[in-house]
């Protein structure tokens, strides 16, 4: 691992003197590659869907693992947005000139070299090295032992590219000891890794909280919540929650919980919860929400904190904002929170006083991703509130250096 890490700082050292030309190709280049040579790379995809079913391996698990042709092109185009994206190193944050007469100016430099630990995901493969190539950084990529094949197949094209750049190979880096000892190792190379991303379940994090001596970017859980307000528009909140939970529940940005205000429960509960159950979403609540709806079953404390990743749902009514804030801001994980109300001081309130990376008004929570935000592609979103929270797009990989300009001053 030691070797590794080493490789990825010399390439991290030549990678932050490069300029935005050569980056671009490279980006543009693994993009083509990534298309080109997709039968490959779906090839790999299958050899470990064909092993994560023999596992036993969940819905969830599988739809964070599978590739296509469609995932391929989003992966591509992924990689041409970034490279389209203006270039973060070397950008003035802000300048001053002090009574000394001494030029101050803050500019973005890279972080060096960044580890990711993620799951079953092999589209982070991409994302994540394209990010990292474009700030700058050397990518120190390890996933898991169920996506293997797939992650050799898409580093493969990517370093291609950089060679192809003349740019180095080991910019991006791939760990093919997919080992709990070989993650550990990762989490304690405090002389050659700068920042380490964990994208997966509870599990990996509780791991990196244990282990990780580097400093660390938490991308957690997504227990997301969506608010039906008194004054909400019943028909806009009914496709809001449809959205949310059902366009792609294995994701954390998918909703989890439902909460709605009592005035309008009557009128909407009967309605979301048969749409919901026929998309086949299982539904569990409270006691107010099955007087309403007896078909649901009966939520406990561990259903309104979990994230599913499933199609399944937790729904409770509350008595008005403040119950409906305290319980998004209990059960919540920080990550994406939305309300649907017609009533603006009820939306300022909530966007004000509920402590989320995103809190969102009259839109899905499926809108946190850093494309959608217009960010590129991401490396994952930041539930934490030190040096980066919400989607990880090129800025949030990036450090700052002061750099001070004087004509001779001495301090007395």
């Amino acid at each position: 691992m030691r070797a590794l890490a080493e490789r990825a700082r010399t390439a991290a050292t030549r990678l932050a003197l490069a300029d935005r030309p050569a980056k671009d190709r490279a980006l543009r280049v693994a993009a083509d590659l990534l298309e080109a040579r997709s039968d490959d790379v779906l090839a790999a995809n299958a050899a470990d869907l064909e092993r994560a079913v023999a596992d036993g391996a969940t819905d969830a698990q599988l739809d964070r693992l599978r590739l296509g042709p469609a995932r391929i092109e989003a992966m591509a185009s992924g990689l041409r947005q970034v490279a389209a994206l203006a270039d973060p190193v070397g950008e003035v944050v802000d300048g001053w000139r002090t009574p000394h007469g001494l030029d101050i100016s803050r500019v973005r430099v890279p972080l060096g070299v960044v580890a990711v630990i993620y799951e079953n995901r092999p589209n982070v493969t991409s994302d994540a090295a394209g990010l990292c190539v474009k700030a700058g950084n050397a990518a120190l990529l390890r996933g898991s032992a169920g996506a293997l094949r797939s992650n050799q197949a898409i580093v493969a094209v990517l370093r291609e590219a950089l060679a192809k750049a003349d740019l180095p190979e080991d910019a991006v880096v791939l760990v093919e000891d997919t080992s709990h000892e070989a993650a550990v190792a990762v989490m304690r190379c405090t002389e050659t890794v700068d920042c380490l991303i964990p994208r997966g379940g509870p599990s990996l994090i509780a791991a990196i909280r244990e282990h990780a001596t580097v400093p660390v970017i938490i991308d957690g859980d997504g227990n997301c919540h969506v608010y039906v307000d008194a004054a909400a528009d019943l028909e806009v909140a009914a496709a809001i929650v449809r959205n949310a939970k059902t366009q792609r529940p294995s994701v954390c940005n998918a909703a989890e919980s439902l909460v709605v205000h009592a005035a309008v429960a009557e009128a909407f509960l009967p309605r979301i919860c048969a749409e919901l159950a026929a998309a086949g979403v299982e539904l569990v609540g409270d006691a107010p929400t099955r007087q309403i709806v007896p078909e649901v079953g009966v939520a406990t404390e561990d259903d309104f904190a979990r994230e599913f990743l499933a199609l399944k749902l937790s729904i409770a009514v509350v008595d008005d904002l403040a119950a409906a804030i305290a319980h998004v801001n209990r059960y919540g994980t920080g990550h994406t929170e939305a309300i649907v109300t017609t009533d603006l001081a009820a939306a300022r309130r909530f966007t004000r006083e509920v402590d989320a990376a995103a809190v969102i008004v009259n839109a899905s929570t499926r809108f946190t991703d850093g494309e959608q935000f217009g960010l590129g592609a991401e490396i994952g979103i930041s539930t934490q509130k030190l040096h980066a929270r919400g989607p990880l797009g090129l800025r949030e990989l990036t450090s700052v250096k002061y750099v001070v300009w004087g004509d001779g001053q001495v301090r007395t």
